[in-house]
């Protein structure tokens, strides 16, 4: 079987502001709770609408048909507003330690934009499941403790717009693909 080498998946990115903001709070958070794990640099940090899957190589047929697919959504900007830091069960030696919101503080329009996205790719014909516990978060950074849930400052931008992003699988490199505006 050839090895896996990229994953495809629908994000939004945080304004340069924002990402200085989340850059800023992974440091704090790493120093304050002696975490080992390295954040994640600010070009990195994304909220992930749908992840596609991983892939030998870049299958072309799948990003046109997502491509096709998103080109369909016609929403407004999004508000985004994290106010929660913790782990999040992971599979791996490290978890992931994430800035979220509190279930009831999530903007409507993100999960809209979710929920969408998710329409759309199954109207194509894509085998997508629509994941019911859908947790907008941003990854700050992994490691192996596990820290419970905290409040911080919160966070938060508008999403102008989202990306189809390539990630090289184990080289921390993004490479957006395709972008779709999101128009009031």
């Amino acid at each position: 079987m050839p090895a896996l080498t990229d994953s495809l998946f629908f994000a939004i990115y945080p304004d340069a502001a924002a990402a200085e903001r989340l850059s800023r709070l992974a440091e704090r958070l790493r120093a304050e709770y002696g975490l080992k794990g390295k954040p994640a640099a600010p070009d990195r940090f994304h909220v992930t609408l749908h992840h596609l899957g991983a892939f030998a190589g870049v299958p072309e047929d799948l990003v046109a048909i997502a491509c096709a697919a998103a080109s369909k959504i016609m929403l407004p900007p999004v508000g985004v507003m994290f106010d929660r830091a913790s782990s999040f069960p992971g599979r791996r030696s490290k978890s992931p330690f994430v800035l979220r919101a509190a279930p009831d503080a999530i903007d409507t329009g993100l999960l809209d934009l979710h929920a969408a996205l998710v329409v759309e790719l199954q109207a194509t014909g894509l085998a997508i499941k629509s994941n019911t516990h859908y947790t907008p978060h941003v990854t700050l950074l992994y490691d192996e403790h596990h820290l419970p849930e905290q409040a911080v400052d919160p966070i938060s931008w508008i999403a102008r717009e989202f990306v189809l992003v390539r990630s090289l699988l184990g080289r921390s490199q993004y490479v957006p693909l395709a972008r779709w505006p999101l128009i009031d």
